[in-house]
């Protein structure tokens, strides 16, 4: 099998690509490991590519490509010069000219290229829709569909969450009448809605949009994974140069424009410790969500109330 690329900065599409990838390499008994790249050292990648006493079989994927500094992609240029057959590299990387040497080396070795731009047609917005639908085991009414993108929006993450939510709370085909039941009161407020009064600083209607999203059916994991989102974007825009139009920083920052303009204006009153204690906050809060603790609804209460407090 050949090594796979993963690029564009859609990550919603990169993710639910990785995700089938994964699939069908567990089911083909890979052994696989995961390197995000912003965090590696030099001897991570070497040690993620030594041979396995586990399986003969392994696959690395390599997450935010564009962030690897030089001596750790010095180690990836060296197994591309020399592979090994039982060795599958998943490369994620969201595009732009950040960290584009290496991509045109890896690109030289025909590596297998899922695209993951932003979708702009209309009817690529349903297409991906209606695969997100059959992923579920569902069915959805073409109707239903321009319906659902229609209420919801373009954010593709919160498409994604939608179909899910959805498919798990109606039966049989999915029509225009379970979109307009869904989103007359079932799903009220989205992850996002509880990100953007977190990052607002206003910790009253954070917790309240948090305790309606929780009520009205939205995984914790999805508050916690918007919020995420939602820091890292402010982080990236902080560092950019403030000079420079969001259109032109889309490519450099894997961010759409419009998403670089909210993160704008919702950058007043952030400070570098501030923004890095909001990341060890929201850190903590997946963890907890996903089982590190007892109560993980009172954990993200708490972190959404840190996070909100954090803002000056």
């Amino acid at each position: 099998m050949s090594n796979y690329l993963l690029l564009g900065s859609e990550s919603a599409l990169a993710d639910r690509a990785l995700s089938k990838l994964l699939t069908a390499l567990r089911e083909d008994d890979y052994e696989i490991s995961t390197i995000y790249c912003e965090d590696a050292e030099i001897g991570d990648v070497a040690e993620a590519l030594a041979p396995s006493l586990f399986s003969e079989k392994r696959a690395l994927v390599m997450r935010d490509l564009q962030e690897l500094v030089s001596d750790v992609q010095e180690e990836v240029i060296r197994f591309l010069d020399d592979p090994d057959p039982t060795m599958i590299i998943v490369f994620v990387h969201k595009g732009g000219v950040k960290g584009k040497a290496l991509l045109d080396r890896i690109k030289k070795e025909k590596p297998e290229i899922l695209l993951c731009e932003p979708l702009k047609k209309e009817s690529e917005k349903q297409e991906f829709v209606r695969h997100l639908f059959l992923d579920l085991g569902r069915k959805a009414t073409p109707g239903a569909v321009s319906a659902l993108i229609n209420a919801t929006g373009s954010d593709l993450r919160e498409l994604a969450s939608a179909c899910s939510q959805i498919a798990s709370d109606s039966t049989g085909v999915i029509d225009e009448a379970m979109i307009d039941k869904y989103h007359q009161g079932r799903i009220e407020t989205t992850g996002f809605d509880v990100a953007d009064a977190t990052l607002d600083g206003d910790v009253t209607k954070a917790l309240l949009t948090l305790r309606n999203a929780i009520a009205t059916g939205t995984d914790p994991v999805m508050v916690t994974s918007a919020i995420a989102s939602a820091l890292r974007g402010l982080a990236k825009v902080s560092g950019a140069n403030r000079g420079s139009k969001s259109f032109e920083l889309a490519g450099e920052l894997g961010m759409a424009p419009w998403q670089i303009d909210k993160a704008r204006r919702q950058l007043s009153g952030w400070t570098p410790r501030a923004l890095a204690s909001a990341v060890a906050s929201i850190a903590q809060a997946d963890a907890d969500v996903k089982g590190a603790s007892v109560d993980p609804i009172y954990a993200l209460e708490r972190a959404v109330s840190t996070i909100a407090r954090a803002r000056s």
